[in-house]
């Protein structure tokens, strides 16, 4: 292949954007935009051995993926202290916002899918213009499907705000991108939706200063909160999506915030919470197949995170670990699970033995594992296809 550029005499400085990569079998190839002067450039760039055809992650949810959306809100529920982040490479060790040693599993899965860059947060004032070309992070702590879900923390960002966000996000992508451009790009990028376990443990399960869902009965909550994340990913769908996972609810029984507040001395995880994630992931699941069917094009997965976690506490040694109950980084309870980490609390020397950060979120290892077994798990972790599957689509 031969191409020769033409040059041109530019009398004042261009912006120079770089929107996508496209590939081929054989060439990759470059989108410029030098919006300055309105001139589009197509170049040649050399392909890695493997290059993914995916320019882009976004990300919803709550706590667990969340990248610092909080850190702008006044809000009870923030992770921008010591020692979050402590092991956070990008950030030098400082905390980010993530509610985390490290990485969260939407950071990993990004780059073992190729981006070069971590999904900024949306409320971050830089997260504009060619900062969110790979993508862009409105997921936040707190937040749930229900708008009510998480008042307890003052303010968050619930599912229904954040599809909001991405809305505007969107407008001013088909401003860099046009139209048909825009269209392509979404259709290849991967939407991630983290979310569900709030509206249980901080709504359904402590109703105190959240709404009268707790006078339901677990099958009526349930079928409450499954009809409204139907209409939120249908109209994800809707916005552009088609390359989908969703998560499931974790064991949230097994965290040292409910092992100490339940006070298990032996060491067992709460039942109830978990077997309302049980029964919810089941029909979130069939929820999933029917969207498939449903939506012409659209590519929904399933991520069954609760058995892939619970399957790492229960076999800890296995995959390395040494602690599965007790937090890394957290005050309080039989098992540091009842305050938060911050600066004050004790905090573990080797967060790899762990498999929780904190009270409520997992190690950056944990995280590891969970983002290795959706890339390429079989169809028991991920369904129906696993994340490399949906990216090579």
């Amino acid at each position: 292949m031969h191409w020769n550029p033409c040059c041109c005499e530019i009398g004042f400085e261009v912006l120079e954007r770089v929107v996508w990569q496209m590939e081929n079998a054989q060439v990759g190839v470059r989108i410029t935009y030098l919006l300055a002067v309105g001139v589009l450039i197509v170049s040649p760039v050399v392909v890695s051995q493997y290059v993914s055809s995916v320019p882009a992650s976004f990300v919803f949810g709550d706590s667990l993926v969340d990248a610092g959306n909080n850190n702008y809100l006044f809000s009870l529920s923030k992770a921008n202290n010591l020692h979050n982040g402590i092991d956070f490479a990008a950030s030098g060790g400082h905390p980010t916002g993530r509610f985390t040693n490290g990485r969260t599993i939407p950071d990993l899965l990004g780059q073992l899918l190729g981006l070069s860059s971590f999904a900024p947060p949306y409320l971050d004032p830089t997260a504009r213009g060619s900062a969110i070309l790979q993508g862009v992070n409105y997921a936040s702590g707190g937040g749930g499907i229900l708008n009510e879900t998480g008042r307890l923390f003052l303010n968050r960002l619930a599912l229904d705000r954040q599809l909001l966000y991405f809305e505007n996000t969107k407008s001013e992508l088909r401003d860099i991108l046009g139209e048909e451009n825009l269209n392509e790009y979404l259709s290849k990028s991967i939407f991630s939706v983290t979310i569900g376990a709030n509206d249980y443990l901080n709504n359904y399960e402590t109703p105190i200063l959240t709404s009268t869902d707790s006078l339901l009965t677990p099958q009526e909550f349930q079928d409450r909160l499954i009809s409204r994340y139907r209409e939120q990913l249908t109209r994800l769908y809707a916005l552009g999506a088609r390359r989908i996972i969703v998560v499931g609810v974790p064991p949230i029984g097994c965290t040292p915030y409910q092992r100490s507040l339940r006070f298990k001395i032996n060491g067992d995880c709460a039942e109830r919470p978990n077997s309302l994630a049980v029964n919810y992931n089941k029909s979130l699941k069939d929820t999933i197949i029917e969207l498939n069917k449903q939506l012409y094009g659209a590519h929904f997965i399933f991520a069954n995170v609760y058995d892939i976690v619970l399957g790492i506490i229960n076999n800890y040694q296995d995959y390395g670990f040494e602690e599965a109950r007790e937090a890394c980084c957290g005050t309080g309870g039989l098992y540091r699970g009842l305050i938060p980490c911050s600066a004050r609390a004790k905090i573990c020397p080797d967060r790899t033995k762990y498999v929780f950060w904190d009270p409520y979120h997992p190690t950056e290892a944990t995280n590891t594992l969970i983002a290795n077994r959706l890339l390429d798990g079989d169809q028991d972790d991920i369904f129906p296809i696993n994340v490399r599957q949906l990216a090579e689509l």
